[in-house]
This record gives C-alpha cells, sequence and structure tokens, in this order.
C-alpha cells in the first residue's frame, strides 16, 4: 500500500467513525500531519488517538497520564507487564515519564479491520491500566504504623 493509499483509508475510517451515531469515536482534527479522533471511555471521559502515516508505516499515539508523582516503579513496571502481552499497542514512557499507548504497523499489513484493531487495542488498554495506573501513582499510600 501506497502513503496515498493509506491516507484515503484513514481518512475514510476516521470520518465513518466519527459521523456514526452509534459510534462512541469524535473527530479531533489535524495537527501537524496528524489526523486525531477522540474515543469515548469509562475510566475518563475520552482519549485522543493520533494516526501518523509514513512511507512503509502508521504509527498511532494516545496520551495516557502524566509521569506518577508516587511510586514510579510500580507504575512503570505495571506498563511493561501490560506492554509484554499486548498487541498492537504497548504503553511506553517518554523522556518526562509521561505515559502514552503507542503502535506502529507495516503500511502493507494496513486495512479497514487493522484499523478498527487499533482503535479497539487502544480503548482497551486505557480502559483497563487506567484506574491501576491512577491508584498506583496518583493516590499516596498511607505509611504503616
Amino acid at each position: 500500500m501506497t502513503r496515498a493509499d493509506a491516507t484515503s483509508l484513514v481518512v475514510a475510517a476516521t470520518e465513518a467513525w466519527a459521523s456514526d451515531p452509534a459510534s462512541d469515536v469524535m473527530w479531533a482534527g489535524e495537527h501537524d500531519g496528524r489526523r486525531g479522533i477522540r474515543i469515548r471511555q469509562a475510566c475518563r471521559e475520552a482519549t485522543t488517538l493520533w494516526f501518523t502515516i509514513g512511507d512503509h508505516t502508521l504509527g498511532f499515539e494516545a496520551y495516557l497520564l502524566p509521569a506518577p508523582p508516587h511510586h514510579a516503579k510500580a507504575v512503570y513496571r505495571h506498563c511493561l507487564a501490560r506492554s509484554y502481552r499486548s498487541w498492537p499497542a504497548a504503553v511506553g514512557i517518554d523522556r518526562d515519564g509521561d505515559l502514552y499507548v503507542h503502535g506502529r504497523m507495516r503500511l502493507a499489513a494496513l486495512t479497514a479491520t487493522a484499523l478498527d484493531e487499533v482503535v479497539a487495542a487502544v480503548f482497551e488498554t486505557v480502559e483497563l491500566s487506567f484506574p491501576t495506573l491512577v491508584r498506583l501513582g496518583y493516590a499516596p499510600r498511607e505509611k504503616s504504623p
């Protein structure tokens, strides 16, 4: 698949999701060459998912949480364990310690079904990780006497 074909596929899919009244997907816009959607979630209001189309791959990324102020080691360990068994999305940590759900796939493997799987994987990763990560890293634990 060429970059132009991939762009057409991503445009068609994001527009279809956002225009479907039964969908939990909203249009987020285009920014810095990326195309975005917002996915409504039960664990938080929504997650914005950005697609970046390169010459050979489609990248995707969604912000999860800022760097944890408490128990960062436990938070990062949880992320590594989740990423080990997840596909096509994984939780990553940027240089500031902020958490993202991200992934990449070859344009040759890109189909409408693969895009649906990406959105489902990001949704599931956020839905299953967010409450635990907030509990681990953003609520200080009381000290034992």
